[in-house]
């Protein structure tokens, strides 16, 4: 039987050692990097974030929002708080955001969630120093799919100005058919529901792509896919492997200066810090 392209662990040898580096190096930030931790932007337990502010800090800087993976179902902003070392040190403040998991929640819990959470930074922007005007957002895998519908397009701006999407999931209909069908167990509601390629977009967001070279099929023809259908959209969107990459060495990466992941999302907040988001005259389609 031909392994399951879905399952991480049976395509990269090393995932408990990359997972216990990752936790470790975001041990380490919590104790290096001027932080609040556990910021309510909902009423529910498990709808909090924590903020990290750069080093030098100042008024009206940028701030950008990372959504952690895990299929949905696992990880937690205290696994991933090491992407905040990447983010302060492009000059932005950094949101490392929780949400419920399945098959506890479902989609529609945790669509809302983010969305909710990007409405308290753009309100409370400038009680961390920072402007709703600059406003990017990113995410991992299950994250990244999560990020794309905080600039799903909207009848007014979404007042995302850039997104990075790293090892995405744009399709959710083979996931019925995976090995998570017995553990998130996705309804053909929720596959129609939210599967952003069936879905339309801000034109006013730029989005960067990137998966990584060594990932699975599913995982590239997905973002090839995705970008056609974001350009076809009239968005701007750069899609680039990562060298020797996998889905897991990748989200690593993204928290270690000097790799080319981490400076593709620097890249990404120093382009449009200073960009605000253009205006949309799209008509409302929303995803319900």
């Amino acid at each position: 039987m031909a392994a399951d392209p879905f399952r991480i662990r049976d395509h990269v040898s090393d995932f408990d050692e990359i997972v216990g580096d990752i936790r470790a190096r975001s041990l380490a930030t919590r104790r290096t990097v001027t932080m609040e931790a556990s910021i309510a932007y909902g009423t529910g337990p498990d709808e909090t974030l924590d903020i990290f502010l750069p080093d030098n800090a100042s008024s009206d800087m940028p701030i950008h929002m990372f959504i952690h993976g895990g299929y949905w179902r696992m990880f937690s902003k205290e696994d991933y708080s090491c992407v905040a070392e990447t983010i302060t040190g492009a000059g932005a403040v950094a949101a490392i955001v929780d949400y419920s998991l399945m098959p506890g929640a479902r989609m529609d819990v945790l669509v809302g969630q983010v969305v909710k959470a990007k409405a308290f930074l753009l309100a409370h922007a400038d009680r961390f120093g920072a402007t709703p005007k600059r406003f990017s957002v990113s995410g991992h895998s299950a994250g990244a799919h999560l990020a794309t519908f905080l600039f799903h397009r909207a009848p007014a701006p979404t007042s995302v100005v850039a997104a990075f999407l790293l090892g995405g999931l744009y399709d959710l209909e083979p996931l019925q058919t995976s090995f998570l069908s017995n553990e998130i167990a996705l309804s053909d509601e929720e596959v129609r529901r939210f599967t952003p390629m069936r879905h339309e977009h801000d034109p006013a967001t730029r989005v960067a792509l990137m998966t990584g070279e060594l990932e699975t099929a599913p995982f590239k023809s997905q973002a090839n896919a995705f970008r056609n259908v974001l350009a076809a959209q009239g968005l701007e969107v750069l899609a680039t492997y990562a060298a020797d990459g996998n889905h897991m060495s990748t989200v690593r990466d993204l928290a270690v200066a000097g790799t080319p992941v981490a400076a593709a999302l620097c890249a990404l907040i120093a382009n449009d810090a200073d960009e605000e988001p253009k205006q949309s005259t799209s008509p409302d389609r929303r995803f319900s």
